[in-house]
């Protein structure tokens, strides 16, 4: 059974190991049973089921097939056993999660059966989540399944930054500045009233651009963090958030 301070199967060189990762979740959920380990792994769950879900649809399963093999593919994911021979091999953790479930279809497919909702240890399900609700909004185009799956993992992380920046500016008393500022933060500065902004919050122009400044730092920060929980090294990172930025384009 691994340890999770196996740090022996770094490369050298690699750069200094992260850790905190949603590698060290997994790491750790399979080495020693703990009701925390159990749902810091759910929470991870919960967080990045809707690229894989967009995965399996795009393969070309019915929606409630999708949902049972994805919802089957969680129930694997959280079980302790099947956890106990990872290593720490590093790569990315889009690309361990999009492996495994790859293999678990693989062998749905062998049994010709599927993980039926709800079953194992999973405390939520995709139902309400509304997963094919969310999924009619892809754009009908061509593209492979593996594309599909990494578009949604960068808009993922997007998303979640973006929702923790929020949650510190509200929790700071600055909700409403936030947004008002959230529009500079996807390019679209060139068209955030500065003045107008300063007229309704009352503060003078020049703050409101020095806040809105700080917004787009803190901003980068904040993505900058979540990218590094889904790497192994802190070498991975800018080469992981270059990825991140071209695949939401």
């Amino acid at each position: 059974m691994p340890s999770p301070n196996a740090d022996h199967d770094i490369p050298s060189g690699a750069g200094r190991i992260l850790a905190t990762t949603h590698w060290s979740i997994v790491l750790r959920a399979g080495w020693i049973e703990s009701q925390a380990a159990e749902e810091a792994l759910e929470q991870l769950c919960r967080m990045y089921w809707y690229p894989l879900y967009a995965y399996v649809r795009r393969c070309g399963f019915s929606p409630a097939d999708a949902e049972d093999l994805t919802q089957g593919f969680f129930v694997l994911l959280l079980d302790r056993n099947s956890l106990a021979g990872i290593k720490r091999e590093g790569g990315r953790f889009r690309s361990f999660l999009l492996t495994a479930l790859k293999r678990f279809l693989v062998n749905e497919r062998e049994r010709q059966q599927t993980a039926k909702r709800g079953g194992g240890r999973m405390h939520f399900s995709l139902d309400e989540l509304a997963p094919e609700e969310r999924y009619q909004f892809e754009p009908v185009d061509h593209v492979t399944p593996d594309v599909l799956f990494e578009r949604r993992w960068a808009s993922t992380l997007l998303e979640l930054a973006m929702s923790r920046l929020r949650t510190e500016y509200v929790e700071a008393g600055k909700g409403q500045l936030f947004q008002r500022l959230q529009p500079c933060l996807s390019g679209a500065d060139d068209r955030v009233a500065y003045a107008a902004i300063a007229e309704e919050l009352g503060m003078t122009e020049g703050a409101v651009k020095m806040a809105a400044h700080r917004l787009r730092r803190r901003y980068g920060e904040v993505l900058r963090a979540e990218v590094a929980q889904t790497v192994f090294t802190t070498a991975e990172i800018d080469d992981e958030l270059r990825y991140l930025i071209a695949s939401a384009r």
